[in-house]
């Protein structure tokens, strides 16, 4: 196994484990348990981030770039019609 595939499994394995916290949170119900779940969150989430840096610095990892256009459409797309004013 080679670094970049460890490096790939690290990286889905923390999102994976990001997901798990952050619905552990929102579905929390005592103020205790969601601050614990929000902490290590938090922490997890630094850990993702200094991951995908890592792949990124080495090539491993290059997010596509969207394109003006494919922006506008979705923006538009999202927008609500509002006519309130």
């Amino acid at each position: 196994m080679d670094d970049k595939l460890i490096m790939e499994n690290l990286l889905n394995t923390t999102k994976g484990v990001c997901d798990l916290y952050m619905h552990g949170a929102i579905e929390s119900c005592t103020p205790n348990v969601r601050q614990a779940f929000t902490t290590a969150l938090n922490f997890e989430l630094g850990m993702q981030d200094e991951l995908f840096q890592e792949m990124q610095r080495k090539g491993w990892y290059a997010p596509e770039q969207a394109q003006g256009q494919q922006c506008a459409k979705l923006k538009q797309k999202y927008t609500p019609n509002c006519s309130c004013g």
